[in-house]
């Protein structure tokens, strides 16, 4: 199916399903009931088929710069992490242009590894001139396993500190690479977003810039640690995290933290991953045009 028609038939569905997928995605409903609650779509003319193919990423969708870009170079690095899981792994991309350093992004994924979609996101980034580097949680339980499902259960089960540790230890890895700047930005999303917040706050001299798509803040008693300038990506319609909002502005604000915030009306969560029927190409565009600008100022 064309990809435009396909985006443009899931507006068709009713706004609950989504929030289904994102609680069963979250961990708020087993797979069971996820798929019972389908069904009563279902029973009134939604083919489950169609339901489960709109909300269910698909990676071939995904792919906006390929591997073999003859503008990039992409490779696998490890990293040490002695307060995570031991050592870490992520996936390196550089321009092929030659200089002496490039502004640096950590590109952080969702609760289920480190998946195509992901992967693409950091290749979009050394398109257009960054060293990007998207480390894979899952990687000390051999990696991100190709399927979304498995890898939410293999991340849930592991110790979440430990993997906020593995984030920070590649953070440090990237900022000091041979060919970094020195100045670090991050952009992650959903639980990305979140660690994007959480770099922000745990250290505040790691990153020099921050834009977290969709993702609930670090604790209030680490938030005034915060120096980092932030772009903060919403959809107007992500109602979970959207609550987190306005008491973690009025922190940014007492604690005089540069932030702007954007708004993407009609918009969901997950509105930039063009793998699954939440994407918003208008909303996902505008929202990367944004995030390019904002790390190229604040990097360079």
């Amino acid at each position: 199916m064309n990809k435009n028609i396909e985006i443009e038939t899931t507006n068709h569905i009713p706004q609950e399903a989504f929030d289904w997928y994102d609680d069963y995605a979250h961990g708020g409903m087993d797979r069971r009931t996820f798929m019972n609650k389908l069904g009563t779509l279902a029973a009134v003319g939604y083919s489950m088929t169609f339901l489960t193919s709109a909300l269910m990423p698909n990676y071939a969708l995904a792919e906006q710069v390929s591997f073999n870009d003859e503008d990039i170079t992409a490779s696998y690095e490890q990293f040490d992490s002695p307060d995570g899981y031991g050592k870490g792994q992520g996936y390196l991309v550089k321009p092929t242009t030659e200089k002496a350093n490039y502004p640096v992004v950590l590109v952080i994924h969702e609760n289920r590894g480190l998946n195509p979609y992901v992967k693409d996101v950091a290749r979009r980034l050394a398109k257009v001139g960054f060293l990007a580097f998207a480390p894979d949680a899952l990687f000390p339980v051999g990696g991100y396993p190709g399927n979304d499902d498995k890898g939410r259960s293999m991340q849930r089960e592991l110790d979440r500190s430990k993997i906020q540790n593995d984030f920070v230890a590649a953070a440090q890895f990237l900022k000091k690479h041979d060919l970094s700047n020195g100045k670090l930005g991050a952009v992650g999303f959903c639980f990305g977003g979140y660690m994007v917040n959480y770099l922000a706050a745990v250290d505040s001299e790691l990153l020099s810039a921050g834009v977290p798509f969709y993702g609930t803040p670090a604790s209030k008693e680490l938030r005034k640690n915060i120096k980092a300038p932030l772009m903060i990506q919403l959809g107007e319609l992500d109602k979970r995290v959207n609550d987190s909002w306005p008491e973690y502005e009025e922190d940014l604000k007492s604690n005089n933290i540069e932030y702007q915030m954007h708004m993407y009306k009609g918009a969901k969560h997950g509105f930039h991953n063009d793998s699954t029927g939440r994407y918003d190409k208008e909303n996902a565009e505008l929202a990367w045009n944004r995030t390019v600008e904002f790390l190229s100022t604040k990097l360079a």
